[in-house]
């Protein structure tokens, strides 16, 4: 993998210990909380198996138990679809 063009902020860590939501810290200090709901596949992951995370050159984030990687752009939502 490699860094994003244009983004300068990383994933610190992971918190999936919220009902329903998950934490994310981000290398300047702020933190998201993200409905989990948003990430069906991760919904259907026991919460054993969230906290099996991986960082990915800081900006991508994935599980042991899943194929599909997910980047700082689907926490933060800048890479939705134009309308």
């Amino acid at each position: 993998m490699c860094k994003i063009p244009n983004v300068n902020v990383g994933i610190k860590w992971l918190d999936f210990n919220m009902h329903g939501k998950f934490s994310v810290m981000l290398t300047d200090g702020r933190q998201i909380i993200v409905p989990v709901s948003m990430f069906p596949d991760i919904k259907n992951m026991s919460l054993k198996h969230r906290n099996e995370w991986m960082i990915l050159d800081h900006q991508y984030f994935t599980f042991e138990h899943m194929t599909r990687v997910y980047s700082i752009l689907d926490i933060m939502s800048i890479n939705q679809p134009a309308a």
